[in-house]
């Protein structure tokens, strides 16, 4: 019984994290990251970052992972959670014109690529670097 309980108090200490992918069109992607960053700066108390950073013939799909706080204040409706959940309509609402989705966890390679933008900064030319893109 005691590892039931133990098992339960970890799950309700764990943060939950939802993942909202955008797909700006090639020519976008810069747009998109920057409207983002605004979305971010409007939004001070959200814990967010790039997950993920993949690619097909159209569009690019850049993919953020929103932390909503531990599952038990969620179920509370914590501030946290409310900030959170405020953040996500945005990214739906504002960033309408990128083709938000919710979506699953970025796989391995998009996770990379993500980490490769992330690491690189403002020294990046998201427009002009295929090889972010290479990975995805």
């Amino acid at each position: 019984m005691q590892h039931s309980d133990t098992a339960q108090t970890q799950q309700a200490d764990e943060t939950v994290v939802v993942h909202v992918q955008l797909r700006p069109r090639r020519g976008s992607t810069r747009r998109c990251l920057a409207e983002l960053a605004a979305l971010a700066a409007a939004h001070p108390a959200v814990a967010f970052s790039v997950t993920g950073l993949g690619k097909d013939e159209r569009v690019v799909r850049v993919t953020v992972g929103v932390e909503l706080g531990p599952r038990e204040a969620i179920a509370r409706f914590s501030p946290q959670a409310q900030a959170a959940y405020s953040f996500v309509s945005d990214l739906f609402t504002v960033l309408y014109d990128h083709m938000p989705v919710y979506t699953a966890e970025p796989a391995a390679a998009e996770r990379a690529a993500a980490e490769v933008l992330l690491l690189a900064g403002d020294d990046v030319d998201v427009a002009a670097a295929p090889e972010l893109l290479a990975l995805a």
